[in-house]
């Protein structure tokens, strides 16, 4: 059960540090998802909450008020939606709190980009077809929809998010694929990444956007109990990952661009 709370903000729009993002927009505290790798866990300290991280969300209420004022004084920049949380997460399609965020940011020229698991984006297709600049990022990290359903419990089918993405693009919406974490064991295979190049390549996204899985010690322990549940003959195998990360990596690097050399779509690695 998931405990909704709801919140005023003082800040919505906060400075960045991710590459070519100026500011943040994160309109909830927490996400339903309940994604066992999500490296936003860190999050959690700075809510008073003893409920897990996905088991709980704070709606930041008065979301569209705060950036209503913040948006006349900031020195203008790129905004992404959605860097600590899900923006379209379920509890957006009663509060709206994205959707008011948008219909303020229309009356600016800043450049937007937003990432979602969610088909719940498509709603707001009138807005973002309005805005200035937007960019739409959808997370994909499996075509294994049994391995989804354990890592990413409440979160889209990887169809419904390739079908969301295929919709954006007739629309005219710029998009990108965000293939992270890509998943020790489950989806960094080559056979596995290129299953996901060739559905990136059928919905003509612009570009892909590769991250590896961080095993910070909180997300690691998430994710031990996974395996310690279900495949506990990978748990060493993790184990040596956790330690010799940097070997790992370099071998997911040439992977990942053994695949997408033979195609047409440009992509970035973030690690």
């Amino acid at each position: 059960m998931i405990k909704i709370k709801e919140i005023t903000c003082k800040s919505i729009l906060n400075a960045s540090g991710i590459p070519g993002i100026d500011y943040a927009l994160n309109p909830y505290v927490g996400c339903e998802h309940g994604c066992v790798y999500c490296y936003a866990i860190f999050m959690k300290r700075f809510t008073g909450h003893d409920e897990p991280w996905g088991d709980f969300v704070d709606v930041k209420v008065n979301a569209q008020e705060i950036l209503k004022k913040q948006l006349v004084k900031i020195k203008p920049g790129k905004i992404s939606i959605g860097t600590v949380t899900d923006g379209y997460q379920p509890l957006e399609g009663k509060y709206k709190i994205t959707r008011s965020c948008l219909k303020e940011l229309m009356k600016y020229k800043y450049p937007i980009s937003i990432l979602t698991k969610s088909s719940l984006i498509l709603r707001d297709l009138d807005l973002l077809k309005e805005l200035n600049i937007v960019d739409v990022g959808i997370t994909i990290t499996t075509l294994d929809e049994g391995v989804r359903r354990i890592l990413e419990p409440k979160s889209n089918s990887s169809v419904e998010r390739l079908e969301t993405l295929k919709k954006l693009a007739t629309e005219g919406i710029d998009t990108w694929a965000f293939f992270g974490p890509v998943l020790p064991y489950f989806s960094d295979s080559i056979d596995k990444i290129e299953e996901l190049w060739i559905a990136f390549s059928q919905v003509k996204v612009s570009q892909v956007l590769v991250d590896t899985t961080n095993l910070y010690p909180k997300v690691y322990s998430n994710i031990k109990r996974i395996l310690r549940s279900l495949h506990p003959e990978l748990i060493s195998k993790y184990e040596n990952i956790y330690r010799n990360r940097f070997k790992y990596q370099e071998e997911l690097r040439w992977r990942v661009g053994t695949v997408a050399r033979k195609y047409s779509i440009p992509y970035e690695i973030c690690f």
